[in-house]
């Protein structure tokens, strides 16, 4: 069960995706189709067969992003934390002395390439709770990681 919360902006992005999917994605590809049926035999018109393949993946994403929005929470970081929480960017030091920084946020929102992880993945897991200087075993297939917290701040490191 994932965890059920999310940040502010989190929030409003999957808000966004579900009013864009609702109000603009869904009425073109029924248009698209509806199009596609007038043109004759639906079994060999391919525009039919894509619209409405895509239509029940733009219906199947909206349930998934109306569920979400049913349920989750939005939490606000703390603006000095003194251990690592939800919304926190969290800083360590692996064993061969290569620094990285993570902001941990909800299931929902993750994204490793803009450095933000679920507090639910194995790394978020490990994080949570600890403080800076706090030495940390992050539990991986390749194998066991030992960290060091070097800092946890609200915002971006620079």
């Amino acid at each position: 069960m994932p965890t059920n919360m999310i940040s502010a902006e989190g929030r409003r992005r999957l808000q966004e995706r579900y009013d864009f999917l609702w109000e603009t994605e869904r009425p073109r590809m029924v248009k698209n189709m509806a199009d596609a049926a007038a043109e004759g035999d639906r079994s060999e018109n391919a525009e039919y067969i894509y619209s409405k393949k895509r239509l029940r993946e733009i219906d199947r994403e909206l349930k998934h992003l109306g569920d979400r929005l049913k349920v989750v929470k939005v939490v606000y970081p703390p603006l000095h934390p003194t251990a690592a929480s939800f919304g926190c960017w969290v800083t360590y030091e692996d064993e061969d002395g290569n620094e990285k920084s993570y902001q941990l946020v909800g299931p929902d929102e993750f994204d490793v390439n803009q450095g933000k992880i679920s507090v639910d993945s194995p790394v978020g897991k490990a994080l949570l709770g600890k403080k800076v200087d706090d030495e940390v075993t992050i539990k991986r297939p390749a194998g066991d990681l030992t960290v060091t917290i070097l800092a946890i701040g609200s915002s971006k490191p620079a």
